[in-house]
């Protein structure tokens, strides 16, 4: 079942508007005014909303990026030079809660703010005032955060009443992200075109609802914990062991399998550009769909609170009699560590079945391979989660002895700097519907590139540092190792460069007259039939939708393309 905004505007009988006659009207749509600061402040205009996601999380992204910086420097010189010993634990903290909260939260839901509706054919998001108050409730819980950990709050903090802020600031992000989730998984379900089934969602569209779903299970278990965390340690601090609970009865939330559910919507862009730089048609959607469905199973790691497991037969000889007891272990962690990789799989080798040429019912040559800016980003960012899923299979081997060692925090890093990589591609892909500007292939893909260059720095030193023994949530490593950990300072270096150099270049394309078209990419989902910039609301008219890549049979009726 679909709805559709019935407002005058939209009075238009849906049912006689074809999205492949592709008429004038939508070209002489007025291009979406963003109005005063009061109007930015209130907004009802999901694009808007979706920046203001994608502004917090850039800036957390600088934020955790000094962090790092500052963490690089003390591990490679133990005297201290940026701050104070005592400020450590605040820093691990600060470097966990803004790689989750601070970027791979905001940047997903971003992404799923701006391009859902559009992809739809909605004229807006269900629901958006919530949306928006879901964004003052996560940008405040964020700053109340910070607050507490400059003054020593934390999961080792010393001031009981910053400890307390620090747990109130986590549950303010939680309710804010759940109840932006929410309003993107109803656009979905309820707020559709004509014609939109759920067979015909585009594949960003799904990630979005897959994620929506997850947030929506998983935040309202985080807050209750933080409700029994809040009360323990305003009281006798027994039952959870005060303050130094936080982070054992927390701490999920900020490690894997629980943060792939965060980098789905990186994925789910992937999916998206592969059929456009392809030029053909996703045979098996479901395939497809089924893929992306199976990454978000990492929701229900976080829903029955398990961090990283442990591999059950790890160190220990077979033996018949325990065999049943290491079955019923081997199931969890394969649902929630195996499937979400069985899922990446599938997505990439839906990509193979693509790049493979074909022909169409008239025996015409169908298919081709254009690079987009989204393909170049999401590809890299899909590697670089990759790396970091398989890295948590090595991290679950006992014998292996990673438990404890930095091995982890550079598998966080892996996943959470590959969701950057996929978000600045979401940006390049949907500049042109926000703007009215597109970014060159010339542009993007050295940036790409980079972008990888400075997640393996960043990250695989530490992977080696971790089968050295190098303990993680310390300061100062041994010398030995200072050179695995100069490299990964060097890394998270070249990531702020990265970050800098991307909006810099965005910066330099929005002074310059809107001229990216109306659809740059030749894409196959309805977003395209609408003007650069899109109006405030979408479209003059709700299209009519006729199949799952309408923009895809608009250019082969007309001999556009391939």
């Amino acid at each position: 079942m679909t709805t559709v905004d019935t407002r005058p505007a939209a009075t238009a009988d849906p049912a006689t508007r074809d999205v492949t006659a592709h008429d004038d009207t939508l070209r002489d749509a007025p291009a979406t005014s963003e109005g005063t600061l009061v109007g930015w402040l209130t907004a009802s205009d999901h694009k808007i909303i979706g920046r203001l996601y994608f502004a917090g999380g850039v800036l957390g992204l600088f934020g955790v990026l000094a962090v790092n910086i500052i963490l690089g420097i003390e591990r490679v010189d133990g005297d201290n030079l940026a701050l104070d010993a005592n400020a450590f634990s605040q820093l691990f903290d600060a470097q966990r809660i803004g790689l989750v909260f601070g970027t791979l939260i905001p940047l997903g839901l971003g992404a799923a703010v701006v391009a859902t509706p559009l992809q739809l054919g909605a004229r807006a998001l269900a629901f958006p005032r919530l949306a928006m108050l879901g964004f003052w409730l996560w940008l405040g819980g964020m700053v109340l955060t910070i607050v507490a950990l400059a003054r020593d709050g934390g999961t080792l903090g010393g001031d009981p009443d910053m400890v307390d802020l620090y747990i109130v600031g986590m549950a303010l992000m939680a309710i804010g992200v759940t109840a932006t989730a929410g309003a993107v998984g109803t656009t979905v379900l309820t707020t559709r075109a004509p014609g939109m089934t759920m067979r015909r969602v585009p594949f960003f569209a799904w990630s979005a609802l897959v994620t929506a779903i997850g947030y929506v299970l998983v935040m309202p278990v985080f807050v209750g914990v933080l409700v029994y965390l809040f009360v323990d340690h305003r009281n006798s601090r027994t039952a959870f062991d005060g303050n130094s609970g936080i982070a054992v009865w927390a701490g999920w939330l900020f490690t894997q399998p629980a943060t792939y559910l965060f980098a789905l919507p990186a994925i789910g862009l992937l999916a998206e550009s592969l059929p456009v730089t392809f030029k053909k048609r996703t045979p098996a959607r479901g395939v497809m769909y089924g893929g992306l469905t199976l990454i978000g199973i990492a929701a229900f790691a976080a829903v029955t609170q398990q961090q990283i497991q442990r591999l059950p037969w790890a160190g220990s000889e077979l033996n018949l009699d325990d065999l049943d007891d290491k079955v019923r272990d081997l199931v969890p962690y394969s649902m929630f560590n195996l499937l979400p990789i069985l899922g990446m799989i599938v997505v990439v080798l839906m990509g193979l079945v693509l790049a493979k040429p074909g022909r169409d019912a008239a025996g015409d040559r169908v298919g081709g391979f254009q690079l987009t800016p989204a393909f170049v980003f999401s590809f890299f960012g899909y590697g670089m989660v990759l790396v970091g899923m398989l890295g948590t299979v090595l991290y679950a081997v006992d014998d292996l002895g990673l438990q404890g060692t930095v091995f982890e925090e550079a598998v966080l890093v892996y996943v959470a700097y590959g969701a950057v990589l996929g978000a600045m591609g979401a940006i390049a892909h949907w500049m042109p519907k926000i703007s009215g500007h597109a970014l060159s292939n010339g542009a993007a893909i050295p940036l790409a590139l980079l972008g990888v260059a400075a997640t393996v720095l960043a990250a695989f030193p530490h992977y080696i540092a971790g089968f050295l023994d190098q303990p993680s949530g310390v300061s100062y490593a041994d010398g030995d190792l200072a050179l695995w950990n100069v490299l990964s300072l060097v890394g998270h270096s070249l990531m702020a460069i990265t970050v800098l150099a991307f909006l810099g270049l965005v910066a330099a394309r929005a002074r310059r007259e809107a001229d990216a078209g109306d659809d740059p990419w030749h894409g196959h989902t309805i977003e395209w039939a609408t003007t650069s910039p899109a109006p405030s609301e979408n479209f003059v008219d709700v299209p009519q939708i006729r199949s799952a890549e309408p923009m895809l049979d608009f250019e082969r009726s007309e001999g556009v393309g391939s």
